[in-house]
């Protein structure tokens, strides 16, 4: 199947799921999208196990799409960037502190807390999985989910500055989860005793600090060029070359894409293009980068569920999802508390919320993207299995139960 087919049948594929849920079964976009994927995807297993012909083409599309490469060095970038160039940057400064806490300790708590509680109650179930391919999946899993937080907040109830740090957070966490899934999988490949450890923090540093420095240089030059012109298409060009560029640079001089991209969203998107009171290029690029984020998302989430089709059968991997989805949980609610009581004068009002913060914590296709970049191995698919129960729990569970959650935590007086 060549590219153009496999680009064609997954944009028709998406339309038709997207129609589907807008006209019959009218649930929040993205989840949706992914509950009507996932049925297809267990349809079409059923019946491709009883008529091969019958469910090839969407078999073939699932098996052609390379997930992994697709979502991490395509679709992330754009995604990323559609998010914090449209994020309110007041908002973000006000919040800093807290966002600051839960996507850089935050993530390494949850993902040695994930680690060691995944690694003990699997083994007394008598699954033994090595205590640091336990965390390298504990890494992979802990940060949120830029896309699947933005696309599902935008339908719940949330208080304004809940929102801000929930959508700053998994913005920024997807960089330092990155970056700690890279030296974990170092370490299972490599082993403690042979592995460099002020390698491994040169780097983690050279990953965090190179992207940042160069999503605020090229940030600055993509945002002089627009601001130097009136003609919005090439504007558009302009800030659709400015992701790609980074891309291409940040992959080549090993930065983290995602920290990069998000930098110069943030710097690109906290100052106005228009020349004057009267021009609105900056305003209509907003809605631009709103629509490729829709589309993009509607797109990713088809493609989450479609992978289901490629899922290797497991004797366990219901155990495997169930458990993953209880620690993942609890990692994620002792990743938020004890970073906040630790610095509890900074961030006082944020501690209060901290079930909301919990449920809210989405994960989705980078994740799994991750999963599926692991080495073929015997641990690679209880890792994927045990992800993609986590992604599509909490994405159609947690999404839609967030409003109640919500509602239960906060006052009516509050809200």
């Amino acid at each position: 199947m060549d590219l153009f087919v496999i680009i064609a049948l997954l944009v028709i594929v998406s339309a038709f799921y997207s129609y589907i849920n807008a006209r019959y079964v009218k649930l929040p976009g993205t989840i949706g999208i992914v509950l009507i994927a996932v049925i297809a995807s267990v349809v079409t297993i059923f019946v491709d196990s009883i008529d091969p012909h019958s469910a090839r083409y969407l078999t073939l599309l699932a098996k052609n799409i390379d997930f992994s490469s697709t979502v991490l060095n395509i679709m992330l970038g754009f995604l990323l960037f559609s998010g914090s160039f449209t994020l309110n940057t007041r908002r973000l400064k006000k919040e800093m502190r807290p966002i600051f806490l839960l996507s850089t300790l935050g993530v390494i708590i949850s993902t040695l807390v994930f680690g060691w509680l995944f690694y003990g109650i699997t083994l007394l179930f008598h699954i033994h999985i090595p205590v640091v391919y336990c965390l390298v999946f504990g890494a992979l899993i802990s940060p949120t989910d830029p896309v699947a937080v933005g696309a599902i907040i935008k339908n719940s109830r949330l208080p304004v500055n809940l929102e801000t740090i929930i959508s700053g957070e998994s913005l920024f966490n997807d960089g330092i989860g990155l970056v700690l899934f890279i030296t974990l999988l170092e370490f299972a490949r490599s082993g403690e005793d042979n592995l460099d450890w002020v390698k491994a923090a040169l780097l983690f540093i050279k990953e965090v600090f190179g992207g940042i420095c160069l999503g605020v240089f090229l940030g600055y030059v993509a945002f002089r060029l627009m601001k130097s012109i009136t003609d919005f298409q090439t504007i558009v060009l302009v800030s659709v070359a400015l992701v790609m560029s980074i891309s291409v640079i940040a992959a080549y001089l090993h930065f983290s894409i995602p920290l990069a991209v998000v930098t110069a969203g943030l710097f690109a998107g906290n100052r106005s293009i228009n020349m004057d009171s009267t021009e609105h290029s900056h305003q209509a690029l907003e809605k631009f980068w709103q629509l490729i984020d829709e589309m993009l998302n509607t797109i990713l989430f088809v493609m989450i569920g479609l992978q289901m089709i490629n899922l290797p059968y497991l004797e366990n991997y219901w155990l495997i999802g169930g458990i993953g989805i209880v620690v993942i949980l609890i990692a994620r609610w002792v990743s938020i508390m004890m970073p906040l009581m630790f610095f509890r004068k900074i961030a006082s009002n944020t501690i209060k919320n901290v079930n909301i913060l919990t449920w809210a914590g989405l994960r989705g296709g980078i994740s799994i993207a991750l999963a599926l970049s692991l080495p073929y191995g015997s641990y690679r698919y209880v890792i994927l299995a045990g992800a993609y129960f986590i992604v599509i729990f909490s994405v159609i569970v947690q999404g839609l139960t967030l409003n109640k959650v919500i509602d239960a935590s906060i006052p009516k007086t509050e809200d």
